[in-house]
């Protein structure tokens, strides 16, 4: 009997592929003039209104018990401050293509976690597909590991590290908890107000001196973006996907993210492809692949 197909679930999944691969062109173009943290804080701070006014027309904007703001606060923290925040950083010193083709390491970082806390069984081509995936890092920095001898190339790597870490932890705790969450919009508001309040704090203190003056339309514009698409839109998309389907099986997305990213990297801000960025780019593709392909069952 063919089971009856979920297309919201589609369409988030969808969502989350499109959206989000463009968020790295996006993010580019925003600081560009505008310190990375302030694109971040105003990205957040501009969806959490969105969303107020939308809570508000339901009426469904309510005050809610403190575990549940601190789980908020948690997810918050790990997956907009940290994983989005420092991806936002790294792009002042790194090509959005290869920022988006480091991201993709996400989901092995996730199947990985998740074996650690027993929310999914190990495999042995799990593993291999691990192995295969971060061969694909290697192939990366084959023929560039001087660059991280440049100050500001290493520190973008070290923060998109630390992204990458936040992501797959947030993943993780997300789905271990998504029996406790029966309102999307309502938990993201109090994630994008807890973020942009955060992120705000820490662009007047790393950000030195900024002229507002000095930011461009097309900055701005990037960041009006970033706050519709890729947070209202994409983290909806990616946290009613996680109610459905395991995290792994959602952060498989992120390789059509990379994919869109670098095909926009190149053709919009001139990014270069090199031989070696498309071989690592199939070694990381693939290693996602064999990690959580599983056959249908009919």
């Amino acid at each position: 009997m063919t089971a009856k197909t979920d297309f919201k679930l589609v369409f988030a999944l969808i969502g989350v592929a499109v959206v989000w691969g463009t968020t790295y062109l996006g993010i580019r173009v925003a600081v560009e003039t505008i310190p990375a943290w302030f694109v971040a804080a105003i990205r957040q701070a501009f969806a959490s209104l969105i969303l107020m006014g939308i809570l508000l027309s339901k009426n469904e904007l309510k005050w809610k018990d403190w575990p549940y703001l601190r789980r908020q606060l948690l997810v918050s923290v790990l997956m907009i401050v940290v994983a989005n925040g420092m991806t936002t950083v790294a792009e002042e010193t790194i090509p959005s293509g290869l920022t988006s083709l480091l991201n993709a390491l996400s989901p092995l970082v996730v199947f990985l976690g998740s074996v650690l806390f027993g929310l999914q069984k190990p495999s042995l081509k799990g593993f291999l597909g691990v192995v295969i995936g971060f061969l694909g890092v290697a192939f990366i920095f084959r023929a560039g590991l001087g660059d991280l001898l440049d100050p500001n190339y290493k520190t973008g790597i070290m923060f998109l590290c630390f992204a990458v870490t936040g992501w797959a932890t947030g993943t993780i705790y997300t789905k271990k908890y998504t029996l406790k969450t029966d309102n999307i919009f309502l938990d993201l508001f109090y994630q994008f107000v807890f973020s942009s309040i955060i992120q705000l704090g820490l662009a007047f203190v790393f950000s030195g001196n900024t002229h507002v003056a000095e930011w461009s339309l097309k900055s701005l514009m990037a960041v009006g973006y970033l706050a519709i698409f890729g947070s209202v839109v994409g983290y909806f998309c990616y946290h009613y996907a996680l109610k459905k389907v395991t995290a792994t099986e959602v952060s498989i997305l992120s390789y059509f993210n990379t994919i869109i990213a670098l095909f926009l990297g190149w053709l919009i801000l001139g990014e270069i492809v090199t031989v070696d960025i498309i071989i690592a780019t199939a070694l990381i593709i693939l290693g996602v692949f064999i990690t959580n392909y599983r056959k249908q069952k009919i």
